[in-house]
């Protein structure tokens, strides 16, 4: 898969596609499509049947669970993911980019079928996350990792957000090396972090600076301790 900066992004899901229009001249960068969704989607869609074979059937078994994206961008993951049976899905992102949300969601309304329900959030604002109402068996993020300043605020949503059995799907290419550094430190001390082999990606969307990891909250001391207990 090659980048591109053309206007309009397709991106085919399963027997039908999405479309996408980008501004790569907007000042927000969230109105533009970044690979690390793309890789994302597609590498769901890779493995989304069930198979003695495959090693992701329980981490994307997606019936009755609850979702939300954060920086959604325009909206790639959300609405592919929601395609792929994540029909409880949240598409979060910041007031400036929300004009290029809702037009992709309209040009996408044919083939989703449905309103997904979009809302504004900042990371790290409480009132604004306590007004998700719970948390998620799943949160989602593309390409959010690149201001320094923000990694605290991103890191500790994701924790407040994702349910204790849950699962962070995590989209991510190195933009900056101060704040890389910064968000690895900080998700070693709350997460456990799987990185998916290259090779488990889909193969025409294995965009190579890009990776998908899985990230679960780490169990309590008191927790480890109460498995390692015999009746």
């Amino acid at each position: 898969m090659k980048f591109t900066e053309s206007p309009v992004i397709e991106l085919p899901i399963l027997n039908t596609h999405l479309s996408f229009q980008q501004d790569n001249n907007s000042m927000h960068v969230g109105t533009s499509v970044w690979p690390c969704s793309l890789v994302l989607v597609k590498f769901i869609e890779r493995w989304k049947t069930p198979t003695t074979l495959n090693p992701y059937t329980d981490l994307l078994n997606f019936t009755n669970k609850r979702a939300i994206e954060l920086g959604s961008g325009c909206g790639v993951a959300s609405m592919g993911l929601f395609l792929l049976g994540l029909s409880d899905i949240i598409i979060t992102d910041i007031a400036p980019v929300m004009p290029a949300l809702k037009r992709n969601l309209k040009i996408n309304k044919g083939v989703l079928k449905k309103n997904l329900k979009v809302v504004q959030l900042y990371w790290g604002k409480k009132e604004q996350i306590e007004g998700l109402n719970g948390k998620f068996d799943f949160v989602v993020a593309t390409d959010v990792v690149y201001i320094e300043e923000s990694v605290g605020l991103l890191v500790g949503t994701m924790l407040d957000l994702v349910k204790d059995d849950g699962v962070v799907l995590l989209g991510y290419q190195l933009r900056s090396p101060e704040a890389d550094k910064v968000f690895w430190e900080m998700c070693g001390e709350v997460f456990d972090v799987v990185k998916v082999p290259h090779e488990d990606l889909h193969p025409e969307y294995a965009y190579e600076e890009a990776d998908v990891f899985v990230l679960r909250k780490k169990k309590k001391k008191e927790e480890e301790e109460g498995e390692g207990v015999e009746d």
